[in-house]
């Protein structure tokens, strides 16, 4: 797909209890739903993103984070 999508994969695949799920995941699969992400994982998911990328992610923002989109429109904002 692209790049970005394929990196935070990579960073959900680390917490993720069926990889597969994460290996089959599209833009659109929600997080926590789809990819059974433990809510205490995507914390840590949260971690790795802004240390991957340099960058901050407030509470309201993680609030947004559903989908797999979400966390790249986040980056993508907060990296222009």
């Amino acid at each position: 797909m692209n790049k970005l999508f394929d990196e935070i994969k990579e960073i959900i695949r680390k917490y993720a209890f069926d990889k597969a799920l994460v290996e089959n995941a599209n833009e659109n699969s929600k997080i926590i739903i789809d990819l059974r992400i433990n809510s205490a994982r995507v914390v840590d998911i949260v971690l790795d993103i802004e240390e991957k990328y340099n960058i901050e992610i407030d509470n309201k923002s993680l609030e947004k984070i559903i989908t797999i989109k979400d966390a790249m429109d986040i980056i993508t904002s907060k990296t222009k």
